[in-house]
């Protein structure tokens, strides 16, 4: 492959991965937010209640988080017109549907009813506060919808037709939108930042808890975030994971193998737990198999045939090891979320959890599993898909710009890198302090930590 190309793919690879940080924190906080508004709802407090200060903690950290993930991902937008002209030249009339809706339809949704979130407490009704809440959690929901449709088209093309001049022309938005590949790739990814969102919080609460501070609050983080941390967790593995995996399994049946380091064609294909793919001698080093299960769990039968890597041929493959083991820290660290918060969850009912130093510990510093995974994820996903940009249709060779030089890629990349390092490390300071002052004391009203009335006064 062409040094340029590689270069505009790890330039690519490395500001999507920064940026992905935050998009799932974004969708997951702002779920867990209307929750506690509606809990403040229903025990009928006032802004001075401890859900009321609960949901403007978390909000001023949804804030942050929200606008690091903007400032992170604009630039991503531009590289499809700077490193990546001839993929934008021949898929942008179709892919610039859903990128349009994002930013017109739910960025904007987003961006009003924060504002009237962070800003409104004091001047509507507690009902309406909450009702702004489940808008902007609306809002990160139908962003995650629009950007998830773009990447399905390019895993799955559907409602185009193709020009004589090599251009992808729209036929039919509502089968872009309405993408067979969409449905549950979207709502994994939607699971997994609810499972990150859920974690965050629960592991902020054991913090608390530790240090004795705040405990009032931490209790309700703790109980709320493994409460939903179970269910999200649970949800991620059956219905969500499994019905994307055989969306994979229908479309992609090279990546499936790629995931599984299935190199050979066979029926009664075992499931590698564990193994080391060598793709140099096609074959996978001391695996520990069980019989059957790839095949039953592809195609509802322990004797069906699965397609192994063999039956493609070797420059059509994607990079076996990346996706091989992207995907299984992937589904390793899904099999620890359900254990972990099920513990939780467990000493929560028996009353135990705030006494068991050594889980709340556990709880801390797993802070960065649900990061990893989310990443882990979108690797498989993106790899998973190689050598094509669009699935079958046009190779990642042959999609970059022709007049975007090498050095130039590199030397792009490195500010970027240096731009993204000062971002986060002044995003982790912030969010330290944020920490540090814990929720918002009585009276105190307003989700950046300031009352904006009694600035102006003085």
């Amino acid at each position: 492959m062409d040094s340029s190309v590689i270069a505009d793919r790890v330039h690519f690879a490395s500001l999507v991965m920064f940026h992905y940080l935050f998009p799932p924190v974004s969708i997951g906080l702002a779920l867990l937010i209307v929750i506690l508004k509606i809990q403040q709802l229903r025990r009928n407090e006032d802004s001075d209640g401890a859900y009321a200060r609960a949901a403007r903690f978390w909000g001023r950290l949804f804030v942050l988080n929200f606008g690091a993930g903007v400032a992170s991902g604009v630039p991503m937008e531009f590289q499809f017109g700077t490193n990546w002209a001839r993929f934008s030249n021949a898929a942008g009339g179709v892919i610039g549907q859903g990128l349009m809706m994002e930013g017109s339809i739910a960025f904007f949704m987003e961006s009003i009813f924060l504002g009237v979130f962070l800003f409104g407490e004091k001047k509507i009704s507690t009902k309406m506060h909450a009702f702004s809440a489940a808008m902007l959690s609306l809002g990160t929901i139908l962003s995650a919808y629009f950007i998830t449709d773009t990447d399905a088209w390019m895993q799955h093309p559907v409602g185009y037709a193709l020009g004589q001049n090599g251009v992808f022309r729209l036929t039919s938005l509502p089968a872009v939108l309405l993408n067979p590949f969409e449905l549950w790739e979207y709502l994994h990814t939607l699971n997994g930042a609810f499972v990150q969102g859920a974690l965050l919080m629960a592991a902020l609460g054991a913090f608390y808890i530790l240090v004795n501070r705040h405990r009032e609050f931490a209790r309700i983080c703790l109980s709320l975030g493994l409460i939903v941390g179970l269910i999200f967790s649970i949800t991620q593995v059956f219905p969500t994971g499994s019905k994307n995996g055989e969306a994979v399994v229908k479309y992609q049946p090279t990546t499936l193998a790629a995931m599984e380091g299935q190199f050979e064609t066979q029926a009664g294909a075992p499931l590698a737990i564990i193994g080391m793919p060598d793709s140099q001698h096609s074959k996978l080093l001391d695996p520990i198999y069980v019989p059957g299960l790839l095949s039953y769990l592809a195609y509802g039968s322990p004797n069906a045939p699965v397609k192994g890597l063999d039956s493609i041929s070797r420059n059509l493959w994607p990079p076996i090891e990346v996706t091989y083991y992207a995907y299984h820290i992937m589904i390793g660290l899904g099999v620890v979320f359900i254990l972990l918060t099920a513990v939780g969850v467990f000493l929560l009912w028996r009353k135990k959890l705030e006494y068991n130093k050594w889980f709340l510990w556990l709880l801390m510093l797993s802070v960065p599993l649900p990061y990893i995974a989310n990443e882990a994820g979108w690797v498989v996903t993106e790899v998973g898909r190689q050598p094509w940009v669009i699935y079958n249709l046009m190779l990642t060779s042959h999609a970059n710009s022709v007049n975007v030089s090498t050095g130039e890629v590199i030397f792009t990349l490195i500010g970027f890198m240096a731009l993204y390092l000062v971002l986060g490390l002044l995003f982790l300071l912030l969010v330290g302090n944020i920490i540090a002052q814990g929720p918002d004391v009585p009276g105190t009203q307003n989700p950046l930590g300031i009352d904006i009335e009694e600035k102006v006064a003085a």
